[in-house]
């Protein structure tokens, strides 16, 4: 009996999950290290999930679990700052007519999913762990880690994020860059009525909007206009967040009445990477957020880190050889999809930034939701 080749993956959120899944699925050795202890499992507030992402959980053998958490809906409602509802359109269902266009769900219970799946195929898991150094050659890649041990490795995933210390350690130049927004996040009660999400346009904030996250459930967020983080104690986020959000009418008051406690404020920027040339080194390839990263105007960046999973397991499973063709026909079957919504979601936010009236914000985000219904 021939030895099963031997994967690192580096990182644990959802597209290090992912890979994980599938490759063990195959047969394949599978070690994933997490730097967290904790592995994020209560790390965040919401996500919103399309159709496309909900594909790929569905092939992870999760969808039931997902269905079952979070809270599905087909529209998204365009209102007033005033709460006033001006439009709601359909949103297209991307991941096929057999599954709902969005689910929206508690983030940390997405993330438990994912832990459960992966602690259930069998990888071997280390967390608190780093990977600090990679050495290569023409069989495989020897790593060197935080706690002083190492292995050995037919292939190297970096699933380490947008900061991810492995996409500079195998001398990948790129690196995040704000697009001038920030958005300021928060878990809440859902108020009876929230059945979509719904976005408000104007106001102090460039959006501010809500997405249902369970029966009892919803995270609300507010753009704004990125400032200089060290000026915003974090003490102070519960205060800056109630400020923007009590402009907002509709459910927006019983929703502020509960941003109270700054611990679950979460405060960020919008960036934009996009890794152009190729998404690997050798034997160790990048993805997910260490790849691409957009705003979450389009609500994409978890399905394109999923579909960046799915891909790349099934060329690695389907492939005899591992090598730097393989490898790079990965980086050009994504590159072709991801770059459009990346692009998409940055254009989004710029027209806003620049106060551009008449941007056609709904025809540029019809073409790309089309697209992506397209199996990746």
């Amino acid at each position: 009996m021939s030895t099963p080749r031997t994967v690192l993956v580096v990182g644990g959120g959802a597209a290090g999950s992912a890979v994980t899944i599938l490759l063990r699925r195959a047969g394949l050795a599978v070690d994933l290290i997490e730097a967290k202890d904790d592995w994020n499992a209560t790390a965040g507030s919401g996500i919103t999930l399309q159709g496309n992402a909900l594909r790929v959980l569905r092939e992870l053998g999760v969808w039931e679990r997902v269905e079952e958490s979070g809270y599905g809906f087909g529209s998204v409602g365009i209102t007033a700052p005033d709460g006033t509802v001006l439009h709601v359109q359909d949103d297209l269902r991307t991941g096929g007519d057999d599954l709902p266009a969005s689910v929206g769900m508690q983030r940390p219970r997405l993330q438990r999913i994912l832990i459960d799946a992966v602690r259930a195929s069998g990888a071997r898991i280390r967390l608190g762990t780093r990977a600090e150094t990679f050495e290569q050659d023409a069989g495989g890649v020897s790593v060197r880690f935080t706690d002083g041990t190492g292995g050995r490795y037919d292939l190297v995933i970096a699933a380490d994020g947008l900061g991810s210390t492995t996409r500079t350690a195998i001398g990948i130049p790129d690196r995040p860059e704000p697009t001038g927004m920030a958005i300021w996040r928060i878990a809440a009660p859902r108020p009876t009525g929230v059945v979509r999400t719904d976005l408000a346009y104007g106001g102090p904030a460039y959006i501010a909007g809500y997405c249902p996250t369970s029966d009892t459930t919803l995270y609300a967020y507010v753009v704004e206009a990125n400032r200089d983080r060290a000026s915003i104690p974090p003490e102070s986020y519960a205060d800056e967040m109630r400020r923007l959000a009590r402009a907002y009418g509709g459910h927006w008051p019983e929703i502020t009445g509960h941003i109270t406690d700054p611990a679950q404020v979460n405060y960020a920027w919008f960036d934009r990477l996009l890794v152009e040339g190729s998404w690997h080194r050798g034997r160790v390839v990048l993805i997910g957020d260490a790849a691409h990263c957009c705003p979450p105007t389009l609500a994409q960046g978890a399905a394109l880190s999923l579909e960046d999973a799915w891909v790349l397991a099934q060329l690695l499973t389907g492939a005899d050889h591992w090598d730097d063709a393989l490898l790079r026909a990965y980086y050009e079957r994504r590159i072709a999809r991801v770059r459009p919504v990346v692009e998409a979601s940055v254009q989004i936010g710029r027209w806003q930034l620049d106060g551009v009236r008449d941007a056609d914000v709904p025809g540029l985000m019809a073409r790309t939701m089309t697209m992506l219904r397209e199996l990746p």
